[in-house]
């Protein structure tokens, strides 16, 4: 089983032109071969695979000097991130794959362990090409290496991502509790025990003061220093909020995972209710889609089920009790309702996750 862990680090500053001359290098490697793949379809309706391009990449490094001081392995797994980017894109995954910007938010690159060049001791990381730097070790770890990714955030901080072969991860004692959760804006989820999980709202709250930054960076004269001062607060705080959520997502979806055997969602088109514009910023703060990765990688770790239930059941609309179709309850503002059947009274989140925990246990045979 392989597994990550992330460290902040604190490279020098020669190290830290390094790090982005590193950068750097996987970008022009990743654009220039995303731009020769496009043409010679164009041009003859055959692509290039991986191999083919590892040739000539073997051959532009003996047409580009200066990359000779980049990481070798940190040019070949970009190579290897394109075609895993045209593999999704044939398997209508994702879109076609888009060129990699200069100052875009993701800047990183992966490098890979083979003969010691990648050591870790306490709170001291060695990597290829930049030797010894400081690292946070804010948690220990035990298993083999097998590479490592570095990364640049907006904020100008470094981390590091150690990816492990950690052998069989100790299974969860099976437990006799299952669970459906209802997903929802008001309430970040309500489960079918009768649980609420309470929606942080953690942008809502920094949002006055990620305003207030962003105006000082507007005023601010371009290419100055006070304008990259700006910039930074600006990407702090975004950060904050983002490791905030981060936070709060791992904690609530490690305790599901502990507390119960099986758990089950409803699958929602996270993407086709992004299109609501009055609803879209709200939905992309509650981050839906990580929670779901999360319980679903999480389930599979620890020897617990984990199964979403089809998108267009209703598990709103029907009664828990006796199964009545209420369709007035496709109106959002409707929180709670009373079945004309068996007459029992219902919170609308509530009622849905007990639906889902029914449908979710047809759909496993479980009765």
């Amino acid at each position: 089983m392989e597994k990550a862990f992330r460290y902040r680090i604190y490279p020098s500053d020669e190290q830290k032109v390094l790090i982005r001359k590193f950068i750097g290098s996987s970008r022009f490697v990743y654009n220039y071969f995303l731009a020769l793949r496009s043409s010679m379809y164009q041009e003859t309706g055959k692509g290039m695979n991986y191999h083919g391009a590892s040739a000539r990449l073997t051959e532009l490094k003996q047409e580009i000097s200066w990359f000779k001081e980049a990481d070798k392995f940190a040019l070949q797994n970009t190579l290897r991130d394109l075609e895993d980017a045209y593999g999704r894109f044939f398997k209508k995954q994702n879109k076609y794959p888009r060129f990699k910007k200069k100052h875009g938010k993701k800047q990183s690159y992966r490098t890979n362990f083979t003969n010691g060049n990648i050591q870790v001791l306490t709170g001291k990381i060695k990597l290829p090409k930049l030797g010894w730097m400081d690292l946070k070790e804010s948690r220990l770890f035990i298993g083999k290496v097998l590479g490592v990714t570095v990364r640049r955030l907006p904020s100008d901080k470094y981390y590091v991502s150690i990816c492990l072969d950690v052998g069989e991860i100790e299974k969860l004692p099976e437990s006799p509790n299952f669970v459906g959760v209802d997903l929802g804006l008001k309430c970040f989820a309500k489960l079918s025990n009768g649980r609420t999980i309470e929606n942080p709202k953690f942008l809502k709250k920094a949002e006055k003061q990620i305003k207030k930054y962003q105006r000082r960076l507007s005023r601010k004269q371009k290419g100055s220093r006070n304008k990259e001062k700006a910039r930074i607060k600006v990407a702090v705080a975004h950060e904050k909020v983002n490791n905030q959520r981060q936070d709060f997502l791992q904690k609530e979806s490690t305790k599901i995972i502990n507390e119960n055997q099986v758990v089950i969602l409803e699958d929602l088109a996270v993407k086709n209710m992004l299109k609501n514009r009055k609803l879209a910023k709200a939905i992309s703060e509650v981050s839906w889609s990580e929670f779901g990765r999360m319980l679903k990688y999480k389930a599979k770790w620890y020897g617990r089920i984990y199964h979403e239930v089809n998108r267009f059941y209703p598990s709103s609309q029907l009664c828990s009790c006796c199964g009545y179709k209420n369709d007035d309850v496709k109106n959002l503002a409707v929180r709670f309702w009373s079945c004309p059947e068996c007459k029992g009274l219902h919170n609308r989140d509530e009622n849905a996750s007990k639906n889902i925990l029914q449908q979710g246990l047809k759909d496993l045979k479980f009765e």
